[in-house]
């Protein structure tokens, strides 16, 4: 079988799941796990290497924490190839089997919003507090709700969106010389975002809006995705995390069953190695 490249794949496809592995490896047990900003509908969304997220892992929660699907992108121009439908099947069925999901829009599917309710085993809704093992409180929103040109200056926001969607388009390119001369997988668009003093600065500044904005609601923890950063940080009395996102550094956050929260990351994944999950040094509060 020969495998295509993103560029080479359909704009469109809506085939038969498909098929699980005969024998596949245990699933690992979470209590709950998050993932924010897939961008399905885009050719930078890693849905394959999600599925393998989604396949490894068993969890009684799953949090969509925004933007699973890029609806901005959509409007400019169909992209739908098959693992994006085998992503949404996949999370249908956890749902269908016990998990419970909550999807808390983003800016990309923000239309979905007008959909908030109860669905089965699916709950629509603008943001979540969530109780960990140890008794903690997190307050899980995607984020866009802090970013001011996102709320205020929605042309720029188009803007800016374009522009990354360049950058994110020049990856696959990129990486084929890579593995060609034997190097791993590199985000152009994660590599501009880090070197640029005002996007570092304005992550910083980020972190520290959705922690004070956090704390109206009395809660130990704040989790959020949108600005593709994935970190575990404590900011005064308040735990700050963000799960990444799954089209530059494919990971996901994960609370184990004694509450021990862990950033997981599929990256190494996109490159055909096994992925790896990491305890940040930071230990999560009593």
């Amino acid at each position: 079988m020969i495998a295509l490249s993103p560029a080479e794949q359909p704009r469109f496809a809506f085939l038969p799941p498909s098929p699980e592995s005969k024998d596949p490896a245990p699933a690992r047990r979470v209590r709950a796990a998050w993932i924010s900003d897939v961008h399905l509908g885009t050719r930078g969304a890693n849905a394959g290497v999600l599925l393998d997220f989604l396949r490894d892992y068993d969890f009684g929660t799953l949090y969509i924490v925004g933007d699973l699907i890029d609806i901005w992108q959509l409007r400019r121009g169909i992209y739908w190839p098959q693992e994006h439908n085998d992503v949404i099947q996949k999370i249908l069925r956890k749902a269908r089997k016990g998990a419970h999901v909550v999807y808390i829009p983003g800016n990309h599917d923000e239309m979905v919003s007008a959909f908030d309710g109860v669905y089965g085993n699916i709950t629509i809704e603008k943001h979540a507090i969530h109780e960990t093992a140890d008794g903690r409180r997190i307050l899980v929103i995607h984020g866009h709700e802090l970013d001011t040109v996102v709320q205020n200056v929605k042309w720029l926001a188009f803007l800016g969106d374009a522009g990354y969607q360049f950058l994110l388009s020049l990856n696959p390119a990129i990486n084929f010389f890579r593995r060609r001369f034997g190097l791993g997988y590199w985000s152009l668009s994660a590599y501009a975002k880090k070197r640029v003093k005002d996007a570092v600065s304005f992550i910083g500044r980020f972190e520290e809006e959705v922690v004070r904005y956090a704390a109206k609601y009395s809660v130990d923890a704040v989790l959020c995705g949108h600005i593709h950063s994935a970190a575990i940080r404590q900011i005064g009395n308040v735990t700050y995390y963000n799960c990444g996102d799954w089209v530059e550094s494919c990971s996901a956050m994960v609370e184990n069953l004694d509450g021990r929260m862990e950033i997981v990351s599929y990256l190494t994944a996109t490159i055909g190695a096994r992925a790896t999950s990491s305890t940040p040094a930071l230990a999560s509060p009593a």
